[in-house]
């Protein structure tokens, strides 16, 4: 990628951020992220259709980030969902900043979401007879998600109690598989 491309794209997203982190999505206009980020509105609309296509580049980022942050995600079997979970959860919790940016307000229940379908595709990649099968897809969809909603139900919660904890459930779940 040009230089100057990848500068106008951080400007972009650095501006993004700083003005998600005041107010919510529907609140920021093209021409305040524009001043921001130092860029005219055209150079903006060059690389995005709207503040919500940003949005969803954004939440496609990070989403990748967590995933990618995923070490074993590729040896993944119901056998070592307890690991995959704490690895998942350590993932999540290291970007958690930009989660809690990116994914505020009425955007919160997209990374639960997000999460499920990306880390599905992966996981049915290696194993496609799981796609057909609706026990194991709920059961991946309550370790996603509800490792996910725990959190942000519990955010103060001590990492390594609250990621020893949904190992512990996720550990209990094995057998129903």
């Amino acid at each position: 990628m040009d230089l100057r491309v990848e500068k106008t794209e951080k400007a972009i997203k650095n501006a993004f951020i700083e003005l998600r982190s005041q107010k919510p999505l529907e609140k920021i206009t093209v021409k305040e992220l524009c001043a921001e980020a130092r860029i005219n509105k055209s150079t903006f609309y060059s690389h995005y259709q709207d503040i919500y296509a940003l949005s969803e580049a954004m939440e496609k980022e990070t989403v990748s980030s967590i995933i990618n942050g995923i070490r074993h995600l590729k040896e993944y079997t119901f056998e070592n969902s307890d690991a995959f979970s704490r690895e998942l959860l350590l993932a999540f919790m290291s970007q958690i900043s930009v989660i809690n940016i990116v994914f505020s307000g009425k955007e919160q229940n997209h990374l639960g979401s997000q999460l499920d379908r990306e880390l599905k595709r992966v996981i049915f990649r290696k194993y496609p007879e799981y796609e057909k099968d609706p026990e194991k897809n709920i059961l991946l969809s309550y370790c996603i998600q509800g490792a996910y909603h725990a959190y942000l139900s519990n955010p103060e919660a001590d990492t390594e109690v609250f990621v020893r904890t949904v190992e512990k459930i996720v550990k209990c779940l094995r057998p129903l598989v």
